[in-house]
């Protein structure tokens, strides 16, 4: 006979798969930047020869960016408006 599982049960276990969900999708997220910057310019950017493969429901978390990314676009604008002062 099968027996029923309580209700709270069942709502964490529904968390649980949740929440392994979501993090299992972040590290797919890190593993592809990182996969595409190691790949650099060979085609990483269109996507040639990948599906892209993800369903969901269409909504995706925000966008971490690394300590490093935020220094290097933080010096490149540096870069960009001390050059605009100097055409000014």
């Amino acid at each position: 006979m099968h027996r029923r599982m309580p209700v709270r049960k069942r709502a964490n276990k529904r968390m649980d798969v949740n929440r392994i969900l979501n993090e299992l999708k972040s590290e797919r997220d890190r593993l592809d930047r990182a996969i595409a910057a190691l790949e650099g310019g060979r085609g990483a950017a269109t996507g040639v020869g990948r599906g892209n493969g993800r369903r969901g429901n269409g909504r995706r978390g925000r966008r971490k960016m690394s300590a490093d990314a935020k220094r290097r676009i933080s010096e490149a604008m540096r870069k960009r408006w001390a050059e605009r002062r100097k055409k000014a």
